[in-house]
């Protein structure tokens, strides 16, 4: 998956994103004010999405949530904290 991102503040930033980068970015805009939890959405490297994503400029929010059940503890919910606008280049996005 490929896109391209385009941050949406004073001046506007635009740049490419692939593989698993575009897919966190992706999943992250389309989760919008509700965010994407860890334990909704799993994927291998989260929190390593997220600093890179955040190395890129990209400003995300992470809050800690409790979870119960056989093995409780916490885990974290990432919510962009900022307008961006993707494009898919060369493929749909993928949900």
């Amino acid at each position: 998956m490929r896109i391209e991102v385009t941050l949406l503040s004073e001046p506007p930033r635009t740049f490419e994103l692939d593989g698993r980068m575009g897919w966190a970015m992706t999943q992250l805009s389309m989760a919008g004010v509700q965010g994407v939890a860890t334990i909704d959405r799993p994927a291998p490297r989260w929190s390593a999405y997220v600093h890179r994503l955040r190395e890129r400029g990209i400003q995300i929010d992470t809050e800690m949530e409790p979870h119960h059940g056989p093995y409780p503890g916490q885990h974290a919910r990432y919510r962009l904290a900022c307008d961006v606008q993707i494009k898919a280049l060369g493929a749909e996005v993928a949900q």
